[in-house]
């Protein structure tokens, strides 16, 4: 089992960068694909990025593709999303999530834990 905790929300103006952190404990934090999702109020929670075990491998929703960017490593047991260039609808609450699948997914279901996730807002 594998506990984590995402911080570095918070409010930033629009075309402002935030990153995002995702602490992992328990399990070996390499055994894991990671992802980050999103969900805005009303909406369904929505893929974001995911990245695989040794991070040779990323993957991004087609809205964020070019702004945002998925790292992790692997020594501090952490995940990262750098966003830059953020839009009003970027406003969302972020989650970090772990799988152990055999690889990538934009699936939040194949995600087997999450994070209490934290609280991104963009003012336009």
């Amino acid at each position: 089992q594998v506990q984590l905790v995402e911080s570095g929300g918070g409010a930033v103006q629009a075309g402002g960068s935030l990153r995002l952190s995702c602490a992992a404990s328990g399990r070996t934090f390499a055994s894991y694909i990671m992802g980050w999702f999103r969900q805005a109020p009303g909406e369904e929670r929505e893929f974001v990025a995911a990245i695989t075990r040794i991070g040779g491998g990323t993957y991004y929703a087609d809205s964020v593709k070019g702004r945002f960017t998925i790292s992790r490593d692997n020594i501090q047991n952490t995940v990262y999303l750098q966003m830059n260039s953020l839009k009003h609808e970027d406003t969302a609450v972020y989650y970090c999530a772990a799988a152990l699948m055999s690889g990538v997914s934009n699936d939040k279901s194949r995600y087997d834990y999450w994070g209490r996730g934290t609280q991104v807002t963009v003012s336009s």
